[in-house]
């Protein structure tokens, strides 16, 4: 196929040149993979929840050393909800760009009480839109989710267990209502692009480049239960020095100190070859497993944190992160950009 050619669209926020410039170098980057659909993407038309709760339990993400239990369930309201059960008096936490409290390291939702909060949400609420789930709870024991080596596959698997079933209404749907991007000051940038009329397909352009085996990365493809569970198994990375970090000046901080990364959680790279064995290879043994997992648990968590619908339309992403991601979706709810499709 014709490599897209992308508008920049209505500056959210950053600077109009430099997002031209970003854009510029995106363009300039081969497409690694694609994977296209049809119209139908194969997700129910109907709004869902699950039958019956069912849970996952797991080592710490950031508290190795203690198990750490999440259950999914039905919910009785639009939505995703969060309950701490070890919190008493706390109303579930609402996933919405209005209860981010940070986005710095990964993203962390919290609502009332500063306590009643959870971490690393995004390889938790990616499933609102990878598998298309409208209203769910997810009930935890701690602001600490578990942390597994499968990356999300866990949790995908949870929630089959406990079945998505149809409910007796039409899934709602939304797009902007017009091209927006958001960028940064290091050449990245997110651009949001309008769904056309009865086209309700979600369809992600994301590259990566980085200053190191990873190298420059891109795929493109049409978010489906099939394409999300492929890229659901690459897991985050990190630095050889960010881990020789943790495990020398970092045990001087209970954060780092704690932190449940291991050779077979997390894929870990330097500057010429992975120190571990990379997943979601092309045939000619290069790996795609950092770009899936931006696109599949990073990019598409942000985008699931839109609360009055799924999001349809045409996501580009290049070099962004979380912080960028839950801008772009604080600036969507301030300027009133998103309407029903």
């Amino acid at each position: 196929m014709t490599t897209p050619d992308y508008p920049v669209g209505r500056i959210l926020s950053g600077s109009a040149d430099q997002a031209k410039a970003a854009l510029e170098q995106f363009h300039a980057q081969p497409i690694d993979h694609t994977a296209l659909s049809k119209n139908n993407t194969g997700y129910s038309p109907w709004r869902t929840t699950l039958a019956e709760r069912k849970s996952v339990a797991g080592p710490g993400t950031f508290t190795r050393r203690e198990t750490r239990t999440l259950t999914f369930g039905p919910s009785k309201y639009p939505g995703w909800w969060i309950k701490r059960t070890d919190l008493d008096e706390q109303l579930a936490i609402g996933v919405t760009p209005r209860n981010i409290w940070t986005s710095q390291r990964n993203i962390v939702l919290r609502s009332g009480s500063p306590h009643n909060y959870l971490r690393m949400v995004e390889h938790i609420i990616a499933l609102r839109l990878g598998l298309g789930i409208d209203n769910l709870t997810v009930e935890t024991d701690s602001g600490d989710p578990p942390l597994f080596e499968r990356s999300s596959i866990d949790l995908i698997e949870t929630v089959d267990s406990a079945r998505i079933i149809e409910l007796d209404e039409p899934a709602p749907y939304v797009t902007v209502k017009e091209p927006v991007t958001i960028n940064g000051s290091r050449g990245d940038f997110v651009t949001i692009l309008p769904a056309a009329k009865g086209d309700r397909r979600l369809r992600l352009d994301c590259a990566v480049d980085f200053a190191s085996v990873i190298g420059k990365q891109r795929i493109l493809f049409d978010v489906t239960p099939d394409s999300f569970r492929f890229g659901a198994q690459a897991r985050t990375n990190a630095t050889r020095s960010q881990m020789l970090y943790c495990r020398t000046i970092g045990l001087a901080f209970a954060d780092t100190r704690n932190l449940g990364y291991t050779r077979k959680n997390i894929l870990i790279h330097g500057q010429k070859k992975y120190i571990n064995q990379p997943l979601l290879l092309l045939p000619d043994g290069r790996s795609l497993e950092p770009v899936w997992h931006r696109a599949t648990l990073d990019l598409l968590a942000a985008l699931s944190l839109i609360d009055s619908g799924r999001l349809a339309g045409t996501v580009i992403s290049y070099r962004a992160g979380h912080t960028l991601d839950c801008r772009l979706m604080t600036h969507l709810y301030l300027h009133n950009l998103l309407e029903p499709c």
